[in-house]
């Protein structure tokens, strides 16, 4: 089998650590690059080349790429609101797709990203990349052994002081920026809702049902701006319509609850505010903590560290055995490797076009819900019933729906 003849769309700060990483893979070939900023596409394809590799073909334009190259499947690192549009095009020409995180516009974009992906049969894949992170994959492991019991309630959240990269985008060409000008909701749902999803079983016997998003007064920006330019500074004339804190909560089918905190103009340490909790006990991420009936001392925390090695995820047993590698603490090789595997071996992606439709929507409909006064509002079933009975596409080592220890046996 040869090696996967890929594309890369958008070449940012994002898409140019992918390079680094895929340059790493001897079973991928770099053949296309596409990037509306002359600068980053010529950075991106000398960075191919220093690697030892034939220069790729460049692009300005995605469709172009599309049309002309021979490649198999397209890496899409864009801005957030052009993922949907450059994933339907692909699918439409073939290519299979891997797209990056973010959060929708509308709902009508969710719809559209799984209709082309039934109607054309190509798979699309988001790369989320914290439901593969070593702490999210124990606590997954320990939710299919049981040891929660029945799940009640999940917490998340994206708490990420990101106010100089916001403010700086109009310097930096960073699409955040316009994001925060412009809308406010739950901007950046997917880190969170990515591994609670998979904890929940969604579109595997439950889904989500409804939603409902508060929204803080907006004020962290503007003061970080004024403290470092001055009132009469052009940026502090901005006005910006995302909240500081935006606060959404989410009833499943099956009756869990799910709380999701948006949190990125205000200073904070980073945290992913993980917690899972169930009839047996809990789990919580911020003080790497956990309780379980039983097992615990009564009404006593434990550190988390001993059931993190008990309850190693036996992909991360194997991950550490040859030799951890890539960005943030090395989930971001193996989300890539999920789909890498996936297009080669023609299965299934462990994260499918439907999770990725579901988990984006989240972003529009908190706006929905903020801008009527924190309403109540009904989530689509992207799988038009069919979350009831699905059973596990992808069952490999890389799977989130099931643990296959089996997958690891040599």
């Amino acid at each position: 089998m040869g090696n996967i003849r890929l594309g890369v769309i958008g070449l940012g700060k994002r898409g140019t650590g992918w390079l680094g990483l895929l340059n790493q893979m001897d079973d991928v070939d770099i053949v296309a690059l596409c990037e509306v900023y002359e600068d980053r596409l010529a950075a991106g394809a000398e960075l191919v080349a220093a690697s030892g590799r034939p220069k790729p073909a460049v692009y300005s334009s995605y469709r172009d790429l599309l049309e002309q190259s021979d490649c198999e499947a397209v890496l899409i690192t864009t801005s957030w609101t052009s993922h949907v549009e450059i994933a339907v095009a692909a699918m439409e020409a073939g290519k299979k797709v891997g797209m990056e995180v973010g959060g929708a516009v509308s709902l009508e974009e969710c719809w559209l990203l799984v209709r082309t992906a039934e109607s054309t049969g190509v798979p699309c894949m988001m790369l989320e990349n914290c439901c593969y992170g070593r702490h999210e994959m124990a606590v997954l492991n320990m939710v299919k052994q049981g040891l929660f019991g029945e799940l009640i309630h999940c917490q998340g959240g994206y708490e990420h002081d990101l106010r100089d990269e916001i403010a700086l985008g109009d310097e930096t060409r960073h699409y955040r920026l316009e994001q925060y000008l412009h809308r406010n909701g739950e901007l950046y749902p997917t880190h969170e809702i990515g591994p609670i999803a998979k904890y929940l079983d969604i579109h595997r016997g439950n889904r989500f049902m409804t939603l409902v998003s508060m929204s803080s007064k907006a004020r962290g920006l503007r003061e970080w701006i004024v403290d470092r330019y001055g009132e009469n500074h052009p940026k502090a004339k901005w006005e910006f319509m995302q909240g500081d804190i935006v606060t959404t909560m989410i009833r499943c089918a099956r009756g869990e609850t799910i709380l999701l905190i948006h949190d990125t103009t205000l200073p904070r340490p980073y945290s992913r505010g993980g917690r899972v909790q169930g009839t047996k006990g809990l789990w919580m991420e911020d003080n790497q903590s956990i309780y379980l009936e039983g097992k615990s001392p009564a009404h006593t925390w434990e550190p988390f560290e001993p059931y993190l090695e008990q309850y190693e995820h036996p992909l991360w047993r194997h991950y550490r055995s040859i030799g951890v590698r890539g960005g943030h603490d090395g989930m971001d090789y193996l989300v890539m490797r999920a789909w890498i595997e996936s297009v080669r071996n023609q299965t299934p992606p462990p994260i499918d076009v439907y999770d990725a439709a579901a988990w984006m929507a989240i972003t529009a409909l908190s706006e929905q819900s903020i801008a009527l006064g924190g309403a109540p509002v009904a989530f689509p079933d992207f799988t038009n019933g069919g979350w009831m009975d699905r059973t596990p596409k992808n069952t490999g080592m890389y799977s989130l729906d099931i643990v296959n220890e089996a997958a690891f046996v040599v």
